[in-house]
């Protein structure tokens, strides 16, 4: 069995990951509402911050299942595996924050856990089967959100065709904060689900649990740490994701994040981890497709979709280096 004291070292290093992932991903939860002057910065962020730790209080645990048994092998997993992972996932999390890049945590989180897999065990530590799912959902999830807020759009503006400006903008400014908030609360049930997970494999693998399940401490931590990284906030990525790539009003913010909680919520109930950064950019390329095509600004989001594609074998590729200095000095 591992040193107690390392263990709680990963532990607390998880935490930090989740920490980073709220401040990194506060921009899906707020960047829609705060653009459309609906709220205050700072107001965002603290209805964000609340319904990210409430889905601790009503959701399952399948996200978690999948990231701490089905990306890889936990038979392979030991305590220097899973900080390589934290590590990996924590340092491109950094790089992307420092350049306002909003790129997926939770790929990150994937790609740390498969780089320190196949440097310590090869490739049969990967589970493909869990692997891929996670792999099309890169595509599929902000594609259903793409496609969500188009629709959307379309039958609002169909249902407002006869409406006043300011009519429009007055009644989706109240419908905006329920819309926010449920974002909010699918950000909370996937993202915050992945630490969960990992941190079960720890305790699992170290021996600290007999069989791999979520104990509640660990599911109020894991809320906890995520729900005070959405308050502190990145407000970099905040920018780019609600004044770069299409210009908001309510009604917009309305349908982006009603079709990207859907999304998040169906993903949770079904056990997949999606990035709550795509599937918010979809929905926000989605309702600036429904304007016009020339109503999205495709250079930036051809910048997040790189982004993406390079979020896991960046991730992987830091969590690998990791993992080999880490057993040259431990």
């Amino acid at each position: 069995m591992p040193d107690l004291t390392l263990v709680i070292i990963i532990i607390i290093v998880a935490l930090i990951f989740d920490f980073i992932n709220g401040f990194h991903d506060s921009a899906n939860s707020i960047a829609t509402i705060v653009a459309t002057n609906v709220l205050k910065p700072r107001n965002a962020v603290l209805l964000a911050a609340f319904w990210n730790f409430f889905g601790a209080l009503v959701f399952s645990v399948a996200v978690a299942t999948t990231i701490g048994k089905g990306v890889i092998d936990p038979k392979v997993v030991n305590v220097y595996v899973i900080l390589s992972a934290l590590v990996g996932a924590i340092l491109w999390n950094l790089i992307t924050w420092y350049y306002g890049v909003p790129s997926s945590s939770s790929h990150a989180l994937v790609g740390g856990l498969i780089g320190a897999g196949l440097i310590s065990s090869g490739i049969e530590s990967i589970i493909f089967s869990g692997l891929n799912k996670i792999l099309i959902f890169i595509l599929i999830a902000p594609l259903l959100g793409l496609i969500g807020a188009l629709v959307f759009s379309v039958l609002m503006m169909w249902a407002f065709k006869s409406a006043t400006p300011h009519a429009v903008d007055w009644w989706f400014k109240k419908l905006q904060i329920l819309s926010s908030s449920l974002y909010s609360f699918g950000h909370g049930t996937n993202d915050a689900q992945k630490t969960m997970g990992i941190i079960a494999l720890l305790l699992f693998t170290s021996g600290f649990i007999s069989e791999f399940y979520i104990p509640k401490w660990v599911i109020i931590a894991s809320y906890s740490a995520i729900a005070l990284g959405t308050f502190f906030g990145g407000w970099r990525i905040v920018k780019t994701m609600g004044l770069k790539i299409t210009k908001l009003k309510p009604f917009h913010g309305f349908a982006a994040e009603t079709s990207g909680a859907f999304v998040l919520l169906g993903a949770s109930h079904f056990g997949i981890p999606v990035s709550t950064t795509h599937v918010i950019s979809g929905s926000i390329i989605g309702v600036g497709a429904a304007k016009r095509s020339s109503g999205v600004r495709w250079q930036i989001a051809r910048k997040i979709v790189v982004a993406w594609l390079l979020t896991i074998p960046m991730s992987a590729l830091i969590s690998g280096l990791s993992y080999y200095l880490i057993n040259l000095f431990l």
